[in-house]
């Protein structure tokens, strides 16, 4: 009985890595969402999620590729490009480390492709 000794695992130091939106995340896209269909702009939406990335896809109409797509990135490669807005064409309009100044920095309703 002398030599038992006690191993502890410790899992604090493991963050739980992200897969999805955070809540407050999601109700900030949706928040958005809602009052873009209410003025009739945005019709629909749909998810995807990846192993790199996950989207929030927002449709005109239902039958189209996505007007606009919220993206986060799940191992981004610059620290300033975790969020990021894409058009249609795969055009990327806005980058940010915050999804809430990404939000509330972007007209969506005069949203152009920027180089």
């Amino acid at each position: 009985m002398r030599n038992l000794k006690l191993v502890v695992n410790n899992t604090s130091n493991n963050k739980a890595k992200e897969i999805f939106f955070v809540k407050k995340e999601l109700q900030t896209i949706l928040n958005l969402y809602g009052k873009m269909v209410s003025s009739g702009a945005w019709k629909d939406y749909g998810m995807s999620i990846g192993p790199r990335e996950i989207s929030f896809d927002i449709y005109q109409r239902a039958s189209e590729k996505p007007i606009f797509r919220i993206l986060k990135s799940l191992k981004p490669k610059n620290h300033n490009e975790k969020f990021y807005i894409e058009d249609k064409h795969g055009n990327i309009l806005e980058r940010s480390n915050n999804l809430f100044n990404l939000m509330e920095k972007t007209r969506w309703n005069n949203l152009r492709a920027v180089k």
